[in-house]
């Protein structure tokens, strides 16, 4: 069994609903089909005034809901809720009903009153989009100062990480992290990969130097950051500054970092930046031919999760899984 058919395993245990708010895009319809048939979750699908959706007449699942959401009952007190929400921000009533005609922000509000479990979008939205009404609405979690993004790798035939798994970060969300951003991030990741994989987290925060082979301003947060992380989470398997070789490869990491607890064995990697993480992930997908998972929220309320606008349906259900998983 692959690492996402055991997310779907686990996923079934919990009975989620999941809504899929990008209705009348065809992937999204294909994957709501699939994840009915693959019975790992539950299916909110929004219809805009009854405008049939693809491929309707094969969404007939039980497991499948299709909401003609402008014309709930509820919609008005839904609008209600979010103009006390974010009336100090400026908002209006009239804003606040414009806005929940975005099935974004609809679904965001359904996520934030649990009438579903957590949300996948992003098929044909920015992120910053798709993401733009989670931390307006859903909000981040208590004691949670950053919210971040990371992308789950399977590499086939890989002997490095977790047998070829691994968890990027921050690959689609904080563009420039700060020292305390970046030791939220390593948090965060490290539970987020723990808690999906049931594995041991071990964490390299990466850059172009080891230890001090480099020296600029630059690098300062990243070395800031990793001492903080060995001082105050002595159990947590950490070390950095590590250049990625020393992070993944064994003889590599003791010849650069001897002694090291992460290097050699890394399968949380932390980048120093938005533009590193997102590079990286991208090139291991496409030369490597990795499955990329992401990119999956951490430190909402709720999970609300983003998906690349180049996703495949597969992406789309394993994102759906790993969004159940997090609920």
């Amino acid at each position: 069994m692959n690492f996402i058919e055991s997310i779907k395993k686990r996923a079934a245990k919990k009975k989620c609903t999941i809504i899929l708010p990008e209705s009348y895009d065809e992937r999204i319809c294909e994957a709501a089909k699939r994840i009915a048939e693959e019975g790992f979750a539950r299916v909110l699908l929004l219809s805009d005034d009854g405008r049939p959706l693809p491929y309707q007449e094969k969404l007939t699942s039980p497991a499948i809901k299709i909401l003609d959401y402008k014309n709930q009952r509820d919609f008005r007190e839904l609008a209600g809720e979010l103009y006390t929400l974010r009336r100090s921000k400026g908002m209006t009533k009239e804003k606040a009903e414009q806005l929940l005609l975005d099935p974004l922000y609809y679904g965001a509000m359904l996520v934030r009153k649990g009438t579903v479990d957590g949300m996948t979008a992003g098929a044909c939205h920015s992120t910053g989009d798709t993401l733009r009404p989670a931390l307006q609405i859903v909000k981040t979690a208590k004691g949670i100062k950053t919210v971040s993004a990371y992308f789950l790798m399977a590499v086939p035939e890989c002997k490095y990480g977790n047998n070829g798994l691994f968890l990027f970060a921050d690959s689609g969300l904080v563009e420039f992290p700060t020292e305390d951003q970046l030791v939220d991030i390593a948090l965060a990741s490290a539970k987020s990969f723990e808690q999906l994989t049931e594995e041991e987290p071990v964490v390299a925060m990466l850059s172009y130097s080891t230890k001090g082979s480099a020296s600029n301003d630059r690098l300062k947060p990243i070395i800031r950051a990793a001492d903080r992380l060995k001082r105050q989470y002595p159990n947590l398997k950490t070390d950095g500054e590590l250049q990625a070789d020393a992070a993944l490869d064994k003889k590599t990491g003791e010849m650069k970092c001897k002694g090291s607890r992460a290097a050699g064995k890394a399968n949380v990697l932390i980048f120093p930046d938005l533009n590193s993480g997102n590079i990286g992930y991208k090139l291991v997908q496409r030369l490597a031919k990795a499955e990329a998972y992401g990119p999956i929220t951490q430190g909402l309320k709720r999970p609300v999760n983003d998906l690349s606008r180049g996703c495949s349906v597969e992406d789309i259900v394993g994102v759906a899984a790993i969004t159940c998983l997090q609920a």
